[in-house]
């Protein structure tokens, strides 16, 4: 089992950053890959980024390269994801999973994180 906690999400103005935090704890957490999704209101679920153990990142929508930076502390068991230059489509509830695989979609994630909000105001 793994458990994932997510912090840091708020409400900030257009143009303004926040730094989510997954916590991450339970057994061979070490395997996973750590997923960033977000889901807005009436969309699908997103996929954002992913890092595996290693430090490999990947990304997802063009809309978030150059502005999102996922990063892992194995040392802390955390991954947190840096938002900079916050739009506000960029609203949206933000989970983080875990995945053995390299897929990064919602189905294929092994465990979830409850998210938490991100709002942004124009």
């Amino acid at each position: 089992q793994v458990q994932l906690v997510e912090s840091g999400g708020g409400m900030v103005q257009a143009g303004g950053s926040l730094r989510l935090s997954c916590a991450v704890s339970g057994r061979a957490i070490n395997s996973y890959g750590i997923v960033w999704f977000r889901q807005a209101p009436g969309a699908q679920r997103e996929f954002v980024a992913a890092v595996r153990y290693s430090g490999s990142t990947t990304y997802g929508a063009d809309s978030v390269k150059g502005r999102f930076t996922i990063s892992r502390d194995n040392a802390k068991n955390v991954v947190d994801l840096q938002m900079n230059d916050l739009r506000p489509e960029d609203t949206a509830v933000y989970y983080c999973a875990a995945t053995f695989g390299s897929t990064y979609e919602p189905r294929w994630m092994n465990y979830w994180g409850a998210g938490t909000s991100v709002t942004v105001s124009s």
